[in-house]
């Protein structure tokens, strides 16, 4: 087979195949025998018709396209591998020879799109600025009232609810005059905004036993969405009372002994989660960087397939306004995937089986499905490479974010680490699962020795004991020839 490429545009590709007939001819055996066993020709059994009596009422033309048919896919993947192309899409095939004498060539042309080339800059000479970590006094004092509301204890008072308190209330819907609803001694926030809309301002002011009515659309039940008169009782005012700032509260609230030492620990946290958000910072900055360097183009046949199994997921295919709306977040979605694989290649990503498992056991909590199940369900719908693929993005940017300098807006250098790995973390672990592998090896071959040891030791014993057993047979023999006559010798007879 022979094969040629030919670049119709950055994004695109043709290849012309020429087979010889000789390489098509087991699809056409196989051809012949397939429809030999579809066919009924009296006087021939089901799967036993020559190939002359299928020529002779079917015509050799069907057995040719049965038979290109069942090669093209084959001749096609062979032709993509010999010149390393990799598809994107299903191709557009034509064929423009067959051979229809029995001579000649099978000559066909497949275009299809590809991956454009992508040249990723310098990971090197990129720096990278983020925020610094600053828990300022005001963040400080938030995390406080937080913890303290969730130490605060609930006090009945006898005074109108106000913005804050918390009611015990009963609600009674109507529509035309009609009960459509009713609960009763349900507690509420007042200003959480959870219920109702409209509840806040309804119950603000009302003592306990209080009463109005106010219109809203109902939040859910039979009729959601319908307006309705909803009558509002407080039969219970409450407000939170906060434990006081001190040393006693740290000890309620914490381990740590004083307030002080609260509130440090509170400020420590909270610059652990801030460099949490440098890592998500800088990984955003360095994709636009690579993104805005690295200008390719994505081609038009996959933007469109990606776009049409969008809306056909949301059920919204003609929807020409979404259309439009998700285009250029799907042009750039494939961008950063494209990117994002070839820095792979070049970083020479690989996903370890262990690495896999993890991911797809912590999916399958995300789904709340079992295990097993998303994992066989993953591999029969085969979804198994796309995971891969997509762990392999990931690691590219964490290997990626290592290779770049990532400072703070006051030039300070900004230690990842903890979330993107290192290089002699690696190493560390490479090591380990070295010095594991060669430890299972050494056992397994200490067993296999062992094993080898066991048997030389029965075959010895048993050599021991077959040559007592002969010994104690040879001298029986000879006591039995010591003990029998002498045997005569029988006269020959003469012809």
């Amino acid at each position: 087979m022979k094969s040629a490429v030919e670049t119709l545009d950055p994004t695109r590709v043709k290849l012309t195949v020429e087979v010889p007939y000789a390489e098509l001819a087991p699809s056409i055996e196989h051809a012949y025998q397939h429809i030999a066993k579809d066919v009924s020709i009296p006087g021939f059994r089901k799967g036993k018709v020559p190939p002359r009596i299928i020529d002779q009422r079917i015509g050799f033309g069907a057995v040719l396209e049965h038979a290109i048919n069942d090669a093209l896919p084959k001749f096609y993947r062979e032709a993509l591998v010999s010149n390393e192309i990799i598809p994107l899409g299903q191709p557009e095939v034509d064929v423009t020879e067959a051979p229809v004498e029995r001579t000649g060539d099978l000559v066909f042309t497949a275009e299809v799109d590809v991956r454009p080339e992508i040249t990723v800059p310098e990971l090197a000479g990129l720096r990278v600025e983020v925020s610094p970590v600053e828990v300022s006094d005001e963040e400080l004092d938030a995390r406080i009232e937080t913890l303290r509301h969730r130490f605060g204890s609930l006090q009945g008072v006898d005074r109108p609810a106000a913005e804050g308190d918390y009611v015990v209330i009963d609600l009674n819907a109507t529509i035309g005059g009609e009960e459509v609803d009713s609960v009763s001694g349900i507690s509420y926030e007042i200003g959480s905004g959870t219920m109702l809309d409209g509840l806040d301002d309804a119950v603000v002011g009302l003592a306990e036993g209080g009463s109005t009515t106010f219109t809203t659309s109902l939040a859910g039940g039979e009729r959601e969405g319908e307006e309705a008169e909803v009558t509002v009782t407080v039969s219970g005012v409450k407000e939170l009372e906060l434990p006081e700032l001190d040393d006693d509260f740290a000890q309620l609230a914490s381990e740590f002994d004083t307030l002080e030492e609260l509130r440090a620990d509170l400020r420590s946290s909270a610059a652990a989660g801030k460099v949490e958000e440098q890592a998500v910072e800088a990984r955003d900055k360095l994709m636009a960087a690579l993104v805005e360097a690295a200008d390719f183009p994505v081609p038009a046949g996959v933007i469109e397939a990606e776009v049409v199994r969008h809306l056909e997921s949301e059920d919204r295919l003609e929807d020409a306004e979404h259309r439009e709306e998700i285009t250029p977040e799907v042009t750039d979605a494939l961008r950063r995937q494209f990117l994002l694989d070839v820095l792979a290649e070049q970083l020479e990503v690989k996903v370890s089986q262990e690495e896999l498992i993890d991911f797809l056991v912590r999916m399958a909590q995300q789904y709340r499905v079992d295990p097993n199940e998303f994992v066989s369900n993953a591999d029969r719908t085969g979804q198994i490479p796309v995971f891969v693929a997509e762990l392999a993005r990931n690691k590219a940017v964490a290997l990626a974010l290592r290779k770049v300098e990532v400072v703070d807006t006051e030039g300070a250098s900004v230690d990842l680490s903890a979330f993107i790995g290192s290089d002699e973390l690696d190493a560390v672990r490479d090591a380990a699962a070295a010095a594991v592998q060669d430890a299972a090896e050494a056992a397994e071959a200490e067993e296999v020795a062992e094993a080898a040891d066991v048997v030389e030791e029965a075959s010895s014993e048993g050599a021991d004991e077959a040559n007592d057993d002969a010994e104690s047979a040879a001298a029986d023999e000879a006591a039995e020839a010591e003990e029998a006559p002498a045997a005569k010798p029988k006269k020959s007879k003469k012809a």
